[in-house]
């Protein structure tokens, strides 16, 4: 058994070996360089609120250098295990820890990614304005927020970190001002700070039994005190406050409420990251700390999975509005990642991985494309838009790959997770779930073939309808690189994803491993504790990602 935490004598062991008395490399500074970066040039783009042209270039360069510092973490930790760094002299499980595995390196990096595209679409889209009343700060504090929630290794920040990315939010979502902005930010506030304050009130509860916040020290008690404590109940506050979060039936009404009133770049980071970082919180809580109750509670998940996904299809074929529709497409898509969880093991958690990460690709390309769509038709309404590919045929072909992504259709990435599904839902006999998996499919291909027919594919319409939110201004001059090179390099990671999807299939088995497993997790934390099978100690040889793991 290991030596208890607060025992004297191993608090001063601890502490001692905290000193490092050789250089610190850089790897070792990864899981802390994302969130510097994002508040560093917060600050920086404050301070020259007044020079708003060099706005957007100070925060590309720094996006830009996010992706490389994500890249750097990703092949850190995909090549010696999980990374550790505490803040001050603190050791665990005390004091602020920045705790990296594969899970959240690769959503971290993603993230970047869909950042750095909105951050260049933001040059076209966001004028004047917009950037003097902060769009660029807010989006630099937005990744901090939304880095900050991928690569904490304590409960309690996980919570500080939403509430950074949700007050970034906020003044994103109100850019601009407009009647229909503020109508959707009250919603999306009012539902967002309920489940907040229900998420702390649930951190509340797991710290007066657990006696801890830090994720690898809750781990590693939960077996023990399971027996003692209602963690079950614990387990069903998190999953609602996080199910709030994700946007899943049937608290999903918000989103499609919200996410068509701001700008089209802040919707494109909406839907690619927020209801992710729900999705990755309910992941970490149930499938690493409390896997137990997640067993108990897959039934119920996998209910409200089939009801996300399909209700989210049939919502999207009833919109006229490109961008409402666009809200549904990102509802059903939380479903799939939902299915994941509820089905478990490392088939089903690694499926889910894999569709969050695509699918944060595809929903950010897809607004981004709404956008430049709405501007060359002059309108979001599909009765008043028309003959897009005669005016852009290069932009119709990669939007209609896009669309592709997003039904599932082969060669494309949403494919390959939707397949992973099918075959772990079969596995374990939920064909109930593998049909809402295909009749979603499917419904959501007639949405989107729907939608490339009216606004692609078929003549202008002489009239145009009346517009509800921003209306974009149609464009008047060739479509320029800023605005089409973020959807066209999207585009090309998703067609890349799916022609190619055994380096990323394999990366997320390797972190599902890594989540049902956590003790090379606890280990970077708790170095006294065993390393486990799956970190750089114990490991001569790759582990079998398709294998469960052992008890």
């Amino acid at each position: 058994m290991a030596t208890s935490p607060t025992d004297p004598e191993a608090l001063a062991t601890a502490l001692q070996a905290a000193y490092v008395q050789t250089p610190v490399t850089l790897a070792q500074w990864l899981p802390i360089l994302p969130v510097a970066l994002c508040l560093g040039t917060g600050a920086l783009l404050l301070i020259l609120r007044e020079r708003i042209r060099l706005q957007p270039f100070v925060a590309i360069g720094a996006l830009f250098l996010l992706v490389l510092i994500d890249l750097a973490l990703v092949a850190e930790v995909a090549a010696h295990g999980p990374l550790t760094v505490m803040m001050g002299r603190w050791v665990a499980p005390f004091g602020i820890a920045f705790s990296v595995d594969l899970t959240g390196a690769l959503m971290a990096l993603t993230a970047g990614v869909v950042a750095l595209a909105c951050g260049i679409y933001g040059l076209v889209d966001i004028n004047t304005s917009g950037r003097r009343y902060g769009f660029y700060p807010m989006l630099m504090t937005l990744m901090a927020g939304v880095s900050g929630a991928f690569l904490t290794g304590d409960i309690f920040n996980l919570y500080v970190w939403f509430e950074v990315l949700l007050i970034s939010s906020f003044g994103l979502l109100i850019l601009g001002s407009e009647r229909e902005q503020i109508d959707g930010a009250l919603k999306y506030a009012v539902l967002n700070l309920i489940a907040t304050t229900l998420f702390l009130i649930t951190i509340g509860f797991l710290y007066a039994g657990f006696g801890t916040l830090n994720m690898a020290d809750i781990a590693r008690k939960a077996d023990s005190l399971g027996k003692t404590m209602p963690l079950i109940t614990l387990a069903t506050l998190f999953s609602l406050a996080f199910l709030m979060k994700a946007a899943a039936f049937p608290l999903n009404f918000w989103l499609p409420a919200a996410y068509h009133t701001p700008r089209i770049v802040v919707g494109a980071l909406f839907a690619a990251l927020l209801t992710k970082v729900g999705i990755y919180s309910l992941i970490r809580v149930l499938v690493m700390l409390l896997p137990v109750e997640r067993e108990v509670l897959s039934f119920p998940l996998a209910i409200i999975a089939a009801l996300t996904m399909v209700l989210g299809a049939i919502g999207a074929i009833g919109q006229s509005d490109l961008r409402r529709l666009m809200g549904f497409i990102v509802i059903a898509g939380i479903g799939y990642m939902l299915a994941g969880i509820a089905i478990g093991a490392v088939q089903g958690v690694s499926a889910g991985l894999f569709y969050a990460l695509q699918s944060m690709l595809s929903m950010a390309a897809l607004y981004l494309a709404t956008g430049l769509a709405g501007r060359i038709a002059g309108s979001y309404r599909l009765d008043a838009m028309g003959g897009i590919y005669a005016k852009a045929p290069g932009f119709a072909f990669v939007t209609l790959a896009l669309f592709f992504a997003a039904s599932g259709l082969p060669p494309f990435s949403g494919f390959w997770p939707k397949v992973m599904l099918l075959k772990a839902a079969l596995d374990i006999g939920a064909w109930w779930l593998a049909a809402a998996i295909l009749m979603s499919g499917f419904l959501i291909t007639i949405a989107l073939a729907r939608v490339f027919l009216l606004a692609f594919w078929r003549s202008a319409p002489e009239a145009t309808a009346e517009q509800t939110g921003p209306a974009p201004a149609p464009v008047t001059a060739p479509i320029t690189a800023s605005i089409f090179a973020p959807i066209l390099g999207l585009a090309a990671i998703i067609v890349a994803l799916g022609l190619f999807p055994e380096r990323l299939v394999s990366l997320t088995q390797d972190a599902a491993v890594g989540l049902i497993d956590p003790r090379p997790y606890i280990h970077s934390v708790f170095p006294n504790e065993p390393p486990g099978p799956n970190s750089e100690a114990d490991r001569p040889a790759a582990a079998d990602p398709s294998q469960e793991p052992a008890p």
